[in-house]
C-alpha cells in the first residue's frame, strides 16, 4: 500500500519585510523548516492542496475541486514568481479523479493550468530545485458551489483511502496553502482576526476533524474573511491523517501582508512513514 509520509499546511504569501522585518524573518524561517522536513521525507511526489486567484477558473467551469494532471506545469509568474516549469504528477492525480468518482465524489481536471502563487510561493519554498513531482488539488474558494468543510473532510479521507491502495513504494507528502484569517479586494482587506485563528490552530493542533469539519464556509466568511475561506485546504489535509496532532511552526499576525500567517505540521505515528 502507499503511504502518506508527512502532512503540512502554510500561508501561500508573502510580502515586503520593511517594518515588519523580524516578523517577516520568523514567517520565512518556518517556510524554510517545513520545506527541510518535507524534503527529509524524500517523497515521491507532493500533493499540494491550494486555491487558485480567479487565474485559471472562471464562471463557466467552477468546480468545487479540481486537480492539474499535466506531466509538467509552467507557472503562471504573478508576484514576479518564477515561471521555470516544474514536474507534474499525472498518473496519480489522474488516478485519484477515477477513484473520487468511484465514491460518488466530483474532480474537474485543471486543464490548461499555469499555477498561481497560491501553488508556488509553497513549493517555491519546499522545493526550490523543483525536482519533487506536485499534483496540484484545488479547493473553490472563489465560486459558487464552494465545497463546505464537511466536503472538504470527505475529500481528505478519500485521498487516504486512495493513498493507501497505491503500490508500496507511493510516498506521498500532503501540503496544505493559504489562509489563514484575511479579506482581499475587500473594505477589511488588512484586517488579521488573531484569536479566530488561533482557535482554529488548536482544532488543528488536537487533530480534531469533528469541530474543524462542523465549520461553516458563511460563519468563516464573516468572522475570517474571503481569504480564510482558504483554510479548507487544510482541512482536507487533516482528514486525510486522522489521529494526527498539529505543531505549530509558526504564527504572526500580520495586517501588512493582510494575512495572518501560519505554518504547520501534522504529526504522523511513526508507524505511518516507516
Amino acid at each position: 500500500m502507499g503511504r502518506i509520509v508527512g502532512a503540512f499546511a502554510m500561508s501561500h504569501q508573502l510580502g515586503a519585510p520593511d517594518g515588519v522585518e523580524d516578523q517577516a524573518e520568523r514567517v520565512f524561517q518556518g517556510m524554510r523548516e517545513i520545506g527541510r522536513r518535507i524534503r527529509a521525507l524524500d517523497p515521491t511526489l507532493i500533493l499540494i492542496v491550494t486555491s487558485d486567484h480567479l487565474n485559471n477558473f472562471t464562471l463557466t467551469a467552477p468546480a468545487p475541486f479540481a486537480v492539474g494532471t499535466a506531466e509538467e506545469f509552467v507557472p503562471l509568474g504573478d508576484m514576479g514568481l518564477p515561471r521555470d516549469p516544474i514536474p507534474g504528477a499525472g498518473d496519480f492525480a489522474s488516478g485519484l479523479r477515477r477513484f473520487a468518482a468511484e465514491q460518488g465524489i466530483d474532480i474537474a481536471e485543471a486543464a490548461p493550468l499555469a499555477p498561481d502563487h497560491g501553488v508556488m510561493i509553497p513549493l517555491g519554498i519546499v522545493d526550490p530545485d523543483r525536482r519533487i513531482p506536485a499534483a496540484p488539488l484545488y479547493v473553490n474558494t472563489v465560486f459558487y458551489p464552494d465545497p463546505s468543510p464537511a466536503d472538504c473532510r470527505r475529500m481528505g479521507e478519500t485521498i487516504a483511502a486512495y493513498v493507501a491502495a497505491l503500490a508500496d513504494d507511493v510516498r506521498v507528502v500532503l501540503l496544505a496553502g493559504g489562509g489563514l484569517s484575511h479579506w482581499v479586494g475587500m473594505p477589511q482587506e488588512g484586517t488579521v482576526v488573531e484569536p479566530w485563528d488561533q482557535a482554529f490552530l488548536a482544532d488543528m493542533a488536537a487533530g480534531d476533524i469533528d469541530a474543524l469539519a462542523a465549520r461553516d464556509n458563511a460563519n468563516i466568511l464573516d468572522i475570517a474573511g474571503n481569504g480564510g475561506l482558504e483554510v479548507n485546504a487544510w482541512i482536507v489535509v487533516a482528514a486525510a491523517v486522522p489521529g494526527a496532532r498539529g505543531e505549530t511552526i509558526f504564527y504572526e499576525a500580520m495586517p501588512s501582508w493582510a494575512t495572518g500567517m501560519a505554518g504547520m505540521e501534522l504529526r504522523l505515528p511513526d508507524a505511518a512513514i516507516s
